[in-house]
């Protein structure tokens, strides 16, 4: 593996960050959902919901 050199005025973040409770709560959920079901959580993208808070100050 070679050396990787860092450009000027970039940090590279390897630590990793700590996640919010909120963070965590949502992935306990998502886990158990799959658990329980076997499939796969579906969640609104964050252009689906800009979309949707447009639509709804309009009407």
């Amino acid at each position: 593996m070679g050396y990787i050199k860092e450009p000027y005025g970039i940090d590279f973040v390897v630590d990793p960050k700590p996640l919010t409770d909120n963070d965590r709560k949502m992935i306990s959920e998502v886990i158990a959902h799959y658990k329980a079901t076997g499939r796969k959580k579906s969640f609104a993208t964050i252009s689906e919901r800009r979309n949707r808070k447009k639509t709804s100050a309009k009407a």
